[in-house]
């Protein structure tokens, strides 16, 4: 097959870009990192990126296409310009990320390739991007293989978008109401009513889409059971590539991949992890829900709290500022998954907030006057 000329598509050309501009976005990083350790990783990151790159334009050449052109991404600079702003750090997460997404995409690419440089390019590469992860990772102080993200953050995840529809939705109905201009009491019943039917659907909506994932993996996992007990050699090859990816030498990831093969128990387990990306999942879809929908009714209890404990006028300013002081906090919250920095996502959930507002203020005044 060597001889052979590697078949280039359009994924070819996505991967080439990407090794470009993570090489722009490391140096970014070096010139303004102030740490001489930390300089110094994203420096070095950023000479294997560009390596990388160097290797794209070799297959390139293979395969006797000319390079695609290239020029710096948005999201490039756009991150480059959010470290400047608020240091490296910020865009840490995201870089990990990308990192994690290089792992697969590479993996795929070895598999789904019978041309032998292609193969081990992409084989080079993504043990090159898991080391980079682990690399990144360890900067933030995060533990395990940064590339398997799924079903990261369960309960904390479950308890700030909760919270998060819960605020917004609610805070936008008792605007609404405010708008409308009824008796107090009218705001209370609305708003207390509106925080019940919001919980119930959101903690529901929570436990089926707990469950419906829960079924996917399962499915995943018998037609896993059902490859290996049918391709036996074909899993073992794949199993052997994951580990030749770790950085195992081949013969060495040959031979474990062989030996876990020789348990079957413990080479689903191992096909589950790595091939599958399937993890044990943090919250039962029963308590998903639950601490979807309290989460849910806490954050849409906020805005009505004042009504029940002042006088009509001096509760809707009230609601109004602990509301957005609430929107600005579970902004901040989610850029704990996001990746984003905690100013510019609380100040982006800030607006919404106030967006939400706005416009039910306006549409609930409109509706009582006209109909």
């Amino acid at each position: 097959m060597e001889h052979e000329r590697p078949v280039a598509d359009a994924s070819w050309d996505e991967h080439y870009r990407d090794e470009r501009d993570a090489s722009v976005l490391y140096r970014a990083l070096a010139a303004i990192e102030k740490t001489p350790e930390r300089r110094d990783l994203f420096e070095r990151l950023a000479a294997v990126e560009d390596r990388h790159a160097a290797r794209w334009q070799e297959l390139f050449a293979e395969a006797g296409r000319p390079l695609p052109f290239y020029k710096t991404a948005l999201r490039t600079r756009l991150l480059s310009w959010m470290a400047q702003a608020f240091g490296p750090g910020a865009v840490l997460p995201m870089l990990l990320a990308e990192e994690g997404r290089e792992v697969q995409a590479y993996l795929g690419m070895a598999r789904g390739t019978s041309h032998q440089s292609a193969h081990r390019a992409a084989v080079e590469i993504a043990s090159d991007s898991a080391v980079h992860a682990r690399e990144l990772a360890e900067m933030m102080g995060r533990e395990g293989e940064p590339w398997h993200t799924g079903g990261a953050g369960g309960m904390l995840r479950s308890i700030v978008y909760g919270f998060n529809d819960g605020l917004t939705a609610n805070f936008g109905l008792v605007a609404g109401i405010v708008g409308a201009n009824v008796a107090p009491h009218v705001v209370i019943i609305s708003g207390v009513a509106g925080a019940l039917a919001d919980a119930l659907s959101m903690g529901s909506s929570g436990y089926l889409a707990a469950k419906s994932e829960q079924e996917v993996h399962a499915h995943q996992i018998a037609m896993e059971r059902d490859e290996m007990r049918l391709m036996p050699e074909l899993e073992e090859e794949e199993l052997a590539l994951i580990y030749e990816a770790k950085g195992l030498p081949i013969e060495r990831a040959r031979e474990t991949a062989h030996h876990m093969m020789k348990d079957p128990d413990q080479a689903l387990n191992a096909m589950v992890r790595e091939e599958l990306n399937i993890h044990p999942a943090e919250l039962a879809p029963l308590k998903d829900g639950v601490i979807t929908g309290m989460a849910t009714a806490v954050g849409a209890f906020i805005p009505i709290a004042p009504f029940l404990f002042m006088d009509h006028w001096r509760a809707v300013w009230v609601s109004l500022a602990i509301s957005m002081l609430a929107h600005f906090a579970i902004g901040a919250a989610r850029s704990l998954f996001t990746g984003r920095g905690i100013w510019a996502s609380g100040r982006d959930m800030f607006i919404v907030g106030f967006g939400v507002a706005a416009v039910g203020y306006v549409l609930g005044e409109v509706i009582a006057r006209y109909l």
